[in-house]
C-alpha cells in the first residue's frame, strides 16, 4: 500500500513540473515576441572610410591643380573637389611627401579607419581616404568657412564678426568636439595638435575641430606646435588628452586677447594678468569690454586651469567642456 502510495506521489510531482515547464515556455514565447532581437538592418551602421583610388582624386582635384588649393599647412595641402558627378564638394588632404615616406608602412589605412567613425557636429567627418606609392591622402567634409586663427589673427574683418558671446559659443563647441573625441569614440582619439587653425567655423559660427589624431604623422615637428603643447610634450611624455586640454587653454587665450600664440609666449604674458586681475589688459582691445564682465572673467579662469597647472592637476577635457558649456547656456539666457 505504502508503495502504491509513494508511486502516485511520485507522479503527482512530475505532473506538476510538467506544468510548470509548459507555462514557463510560453511565458517566454510572448516576451520574445513583444520585445524581438533587431536585425542587422535595425542596427546603427557604423560609418567607415572609404578607399579611394589616386587617380579618382586626381580626376577631382585636376590634377591637383594649385587653383584648387584652399589651404596648407604643417601636415599638408588641402584641395577642394567633387568625387563624383552630382556629389557636394570635398576636401582633399595632400600629406608631404616627406612626412609618407617617413611614415611608410605604419597603417595608414587602418588609423584613418578608425578615425571615420568618429561622428559629431562639431568635428569634421573623415569621408574617406587613398593610399599609393608616395601618396597619403585623407578626405573630408568640406568647411565652407575659414579657421578661427583666420578670423582673429588674419582677416582684418574678422573681429567685427567674433563678438564676445560668438567666441564663448566657438570654443565651447569645440571643447564639446574635444571631449566627445576623448570619452565617447572608443578607442578614444588624441588629437595632439589642438590650436586655432585646426578649429574651422562652419556659415553657422559653429566650431568643428579639424586634423584629428594625425599628429602622428609628425609628433617632433615643431613648425606650428610649439606654444599649443605643454613642456611635457617636448620631454618624451609625447600627445596626450591633458596636451590636448592645454592646446584648448591657449586658444581660450587667443579668444580672449586676440594675439597670437606666438610660440608660447602669449602664454606667459596672459597668466599674470588674469592672476593679477588685469582684464582690461587681457581682453583684445578691438573689441568693447562689455557691461557684464563675470563670463568673460570665468572664461579667462578656465584658460588659466588648463595652461596653468601641470599634466596630473589639469582639469579632463569633460570638465573643461562642462565649464564651458555652462559658459554658453549662461550667456544665451
Amino acid at each position: 500500500m505504502a508503495h502504491v502510495q509513494y508511486i502516485i506521489a511520485y507522479y503527482l510531482v512530475m505532473v506538476i513540473l510538467s506544468t510548470s515547464l509548459m507555462v514557463l515556455c510560453v511565458v517566454l514565447f510572448l516576451i520574445c515576441k513583444k520585445t524581438p532581437i533587431d536585425s542587422e538592418e535595425t542596427l546603427p551602421v557604423k560609418l567607415s572610410a572609404q578607399a579611394y583610388s589616386l587617380i579618382d582624386i586626381d580626376a577631382a582635384t585636376d590634377g591637383f591643380n594649385h587653383r584648387r588649393i584652399v589651404g596648407k599647412g604643417r601636415l599638408g595641402t588641402v584641395y577642394v573637389g567633387v568625387l563624383e558627378k552630382g556629389e557636394k564638394l570635398v576636401a582633399f588632404k595632400r600629406i608631404h611627401q616627406l612626412l609618407v615616406l617617413k611614415n611608410a608602412g605604419f597603417g595608414f589605412s587602418s588609423l584613418l579607419k578608425w578615425f571615420s567613425s568618429a561622428q559629431h557636429p562639431n568635428i569634421v567627418p573623415i569621408i574617406g581616404f587613398s593610399e599609393a606609392p608616395g601618396e597619403r591622402i585623407i578626405v573630408m567634409e568640406l568647411v565652407r568657412m575659414a579657421s578661427l586663427d583666420f578670423y582673429l589673427h588674419q582677416n582684418v574683418n574678422g573681429t567685427s564678426l567674433l563678438d564676445w558671446n560668438k567666441r564663448i559659443r566657438i570654443v565651447a563647441g569645440a571643447g564639446k568636439g574635444l571631449q566627445y573625441l576623448h570619452e565617447m569614440v572608443a578607442p578614444s582619439i588624441v588629437h595632439g595638435c589642438v590650436k586655432s587653425s585646426n578649429i574651422l567655423i562652419d556659415v553657422n559660427f559653429c566650431a568643428r575641430i579639424s586634423d584629428y589624431g594625425l599628429n602622428f604623422l609628425a609628433p617632433f615637428e615643431k613648425r606650428g606646435l610649439v606654444g599649443y603643447v605643454d613642456y611635457e610634450y617636448w620631454n618624451g611624455s609625447g600627445a596626450s588628452k591633458e596636451s590636448d586640454v592645454y592646446g584648448l587653454g591657449v586658444v581660450i587665450l587667443e579668444i580672449l586677447s586676440g594675439r597670437g600664440c606666438q610660440e608660447g609666449l602669449l602664454v606667459k604674458w596672459a597668466l599674470p594678468l588674469i592672476k593679477e586681475m588685469c582684464f582690461s589688459e587681457l581682453l583684445d582691445p578691438r573689441l568693447a569690454i562689455p557691461s557684464n564682465m563675470k563670463p568673460l572673467v570665468r572664461l579667462a579662469k578656465v584658460a588659466s586651469a588648463c595652461v596653468g597647472n601641470s599634466r596630473k592637476c589639469r582639469p579632463s577635457m569633460a570638465q573643461v567642456a562642462n565649464m564651458l558649456n555652462n559658459l554658453e547656456t549662461e550667456i544665451c539666457m
